[in-house]
């Protein structure tokens, strides 16, 4: 298939909004039919009702900071229908525009070109997490946000979307500890967005009851990052291993997160010290989203929405660069099969949970190969694009 720019300048963006216009509709429809956003408003309810938002013995259900449920009231507010409509807007354009923001870096006059391609390759793993209206795609253009606001050294932006980040979902820390290791002296701005977070909910409620919720927040999030059992089956990097019949302890498990811990943390500064300031906020997120999808262990199939659209940006990019026809090819086509495996009830069987860890880390690893190889070099030019 001829990948040429007159068919990619923009259809791939126009597929993209038209598919979240779809959904919208569906969510306006049916409100929880495939939807998570229930989970929001009951959250909501207990905090207004003063009920435990938590139940620390099975780890499931309200997995949110307090702050998220006074965030959600407004939505709750207004219903069902107009409230949840107003938050798949609210995460889909924060992350719409957040890659918007990235290829406004990137140089060349074909930017309308990188953006519509990346959204295309995107859409099908994305889908998902968008019409189900979860905070992933919310915490994912935060997250971004924050990558960029970040290496630009703008502590009022920082500020905002760390906060934003932390209230999305708690598995954001790792971007604030990337951003604060990136930047040094933006790590009082970051604590103070933490303990701003933490300290919203006390402006709604008693202290009493906040401090018990944080007490069963903490303990949630310790529970998850070391008790395997309970009805939540992971998707990261353990799932092939136990679906094949060899899972992998807890504790080596936990080894491997710490060790790509630490060689993610190497990897960003290096990116930071040596790619181009275009494209070293691409690269950086790119491997920050993979880290927080594949080493996540409480990681589900819908979270790989996370990894897509940077991917799908730095293939498009990939693409602009001569001789690199037969990787863009192999990268692309992965990634948007990636997103058609659950398109059948048989194939959803057949590659659930094991299957993206493993397509998205080949994805990732290739990418962030590439990316090491500029060292400092400039990424061609528009005038370079590979349209073959």
């Amino acid at each position: 298939m001829m990948v040429t720019k007159p068919v990619f300048d923009r259809l791939g963006f126009w597929l993209w909004v038209g598919s979240f216009l779809i959904v919208l509709g569906l969510a306006l429809w049916s409100p929880d039919a495939h939807s998570v956003v229930h989970i929001y408003r009951h959250g909501s309810e207990a905090f207004l009702s003063g009920q435990p938002l938590y139940q620390v013995q099975v780890a499931m259900g309200y997995l949110y900071a307090p702050a998220f449920a006074v965030l959600y009231v407004p939505l709750l507010k207004l219903g069902p229908h107009l409230g949840d409509i107003l938050w798949h807007m609210l995460g889909f354009g924060v992350l719409t525009f957040a890659a918007m923001r990235q290829v406004r870096k990137l140089d060349g006059e074909e930017q309308t070109w990188l953006l519509s391609f990346g959204l295309f390759l995107a859409l099908p793993v994305a889908l998902a997490a968008l019409r189900n209206g979860q905070a992933t795609i919310l915490l994912t253009g935060a997250c971004w946000f924050l990558t960029l606001s970040t290496l630009e050294g703008r502590r009022a932006e920082s500020f905002f979307w760390a906060m934003l980040a932390i209230i999305a979902k708690p598995t954001a820390i790792i971007m604030l500890l990337l951003a604060g290791a990136l930047r040094p002296r933006l790590i009082p701005v970051l604590a103070l967005a933490v303990l701003v977070v933490l300290a919203i909910p006390y402006g709604f409620a008693s202290t009493s009851y906040i401090n018990a919720q944080y007490h069963d927040f903490f303990r949630l999030l310790t529970s998850m990052t070391v008790d395997p059992t309970g009805p939540f089956v992971p998707a990261d990097f353990t799932a092939p291993f136990t679906r094949f019949g060899v899972p992998i302890s807890e504790f080596d498990a936990t080894i491997v997160r710490v060790v790509a811990g630490l060689l993610t943390l190497w990897l960003v500064l290096q990116f930071d010290r040596r790619l181009d300031a275009n494209i070293g906020g691409l690269a950086i997120f790119l491997a920050a989203a993979f880290y927080m999808c594949v080493f996540n262990p409480r990681v589900e199939q819908n979270t790989y929405a996370m990894a897509a659209v940077p991917a799908g940006l730095s293939i498009a990019l990939l693409w602009r660069e001569k001789g690199a026809g037969a990787m863009c090819r192999f990268l692309a086509t992965l990634l948007f099969v990636t997103g058609l495996t659950s398109v059948d009830l048989q194939l959803h069987d057949l590659f659930h949970l094991w299957f993206r860890p493993i397509s998205i880390s080949i994805i990732a690893c290739l990418l962030i190969g590439w990316f090491w190889t500029q060292d400092g070099r400039k990424v061609p030019a528009a005038g370079a694009v590979v349209h073959g």
